[in-house]
């Protein structure tokens, strides 16, 4: 893959968006300020396709940029009449490479310094209004039966409950993830945390917003870069 330098991804960011239109142009510049990599969102197992796709919807509307999928026993499958094009606007990472891909998403999230959070109706370590997110926050959902691994509850820093009072058991994997993420979205954006992008985080995210909208923009970076 072409690696460019910032300047690079300037240069073809600009050029790029000569072939979309003013109210796109508008559309990213007003949302690029709105999001954030404090908070992320990552998934472990997740087998149904409908759950999956709203999870991703989710982070887009409230900002969040990247969303983590492990992959140890079921593959992650997007249904787009769900998930409404929202993965062109976040950034997937998937693990899928190893024999516990739980283990290397954690390892992956500590090394860019966040705090695991798993989420368990099963624990009562801290509610979901007790959350402390000075810290960059990496929010765990297991699959839809049978919750979080162990290793995923075992190794994670901080448990946490969504508080409930009825009769079921827990909320759904995609109820869960949005409750949280409007929960956390808010609380952050009236902290004093800065939680925005870098300027170099905003040029890539834009770039590949970008290259989601221009059908030739591969072309178009081969034409620019063409020994990078």
């Amino acid at each position: 893959m072409r690696k460019l330098s910032v300047e690079q991804k300037q240069i073809l960011l600009d050029k790029l968006l000569e072939s979309i239109s003013d109210h796109k142009q508008a559309l990213f510049n007003q949302n690029i300020k709105n999001r954030t990599r404090h908070l992320t969102v990552v998934i472990e197992d997740i087998f149904q396709s409908h759950n999956a796709s709203a999870v991703l919807r989710s982070a887009d509307c409230f900002g969040i940029q990247d969303v983590h999928i492990i992959e140890n026993r079921n593959e992650y499958n997007i249904n787009p009449d769900v998930a409404l094009g929202s993965s062109k606007w976040i950034q997937l990472h998937k693990y899928n490479s190893f024999e516990n891909n739980t283990a290397a998403a954690f390892e992956k999230l500590r090394e860019e310094g966040y705090q695991i959070v798993a989420t368990t109706p099963h624990k009562d370590d801290i509610m979901l209004d007790e959350l402390d997110i000075n810290k960059k926050t990496a929010i765990v959902f297991g699959t839809e039966l049978e919750g979080l691994s162990d290793f995923a509850i075992d190794n994670a820093d901080i448990r946490m409950k969504i508080p409930m009072y009825g009769f079921t058991e827990s909320f759904n994997i995609s109820v869960s993830a949005a409750l949280s993420m409007h929960h956390l979205s808010e609380k952050l954006r009236k902290s004093d945390i800065d939680w925005s992008l870098s300027k170099e985080e905003k040029i890539e995210v834009l770039l590949n917003w970008a290259k989601s909208v221009v059908k030739s923009s591969e072309q178009i970076e081969n034409l620019l870069f063409p020994h990078s």
